[in-house]
């Protein structure tokens, strides 16, 4: 049997049966044009999530702490949000070979709308609830809403990485490099 020549996702050539689909991210419809499921969306999210919180739950302590108002707080929260958010990623990736300068690109593509998303969303969400931003950490309410923005930011972050996933996009990028 003539075996074709498989370039790699990291450029290398792969010698494959072109019917053993084991190498073939395809098959499971990570490129586009094959199911995507709920589950590999709600991983996904839940990576975003992850980092998001980190960096929210961390600006927000850092700017109560500072005393600094609400619009400067959210601020700083937002910056660590993207910050934990592209970091869980780059540490992976970086973990699976790629360097740094490669695994920044990848971190990008596979986390830029996820974490846009999800921020404006939960902070959407913060705003809108009753005193919410004038609740201190030590506040029922304050935690309260914070769990709820992440629920609700969780609820409409998840179709949009299904929807990445299956056209090649957001963490499919970064699931090309986990194997």
């Amino acid at each position: 049997m003539e075996h074709e020549a498989h370039t790699g996702h990291l450029g290398r050539q792969d010698h494959r049966n072109p019917h053993d689909h084991h190498g073939d991210h395809t098959a499971h419809g990570h490129h586009g044009g094959g199911a995507v499921s709920w589950s590999m969306a709600v991983k996904a999210t839940l990576h975003c999530l992850t980092g998001c919180a980190i960096g929210e739950v961390l600006g927000m302590i850092i700017g109560t702490a500072l005393g600094w108002g609400n619009a400067p707080t959210m601020a700083l929260a937002i910056a660590l949000a993207f910050l934990f958010g592209y970091s869980l990623t780059l540490w992976a990736v970086v973990r699976a070979g790629l360097s740094l300068k490669a695994a920044i690109g990848v971190a990008l593509a596979a986390d830029t709308l996820s974490i846009t998303v999800m921020e404006i969303v939960d902070n959407g969400v913060l705003l809108l609830v009753p005193g919410a931003m004038d609740a201190h950490l030590s506040d029922a309410l304050f935690w309260g809403a914070l769990a709820f923005a992440f629920l609700v930011a969780f609820l409409i972050t998840t179709p949009v990485n299904k929807w990445m996933i299956g056209r090649g996009k957001g963490h499919a990028v970064v699931h090309r490099y986990h194997h």
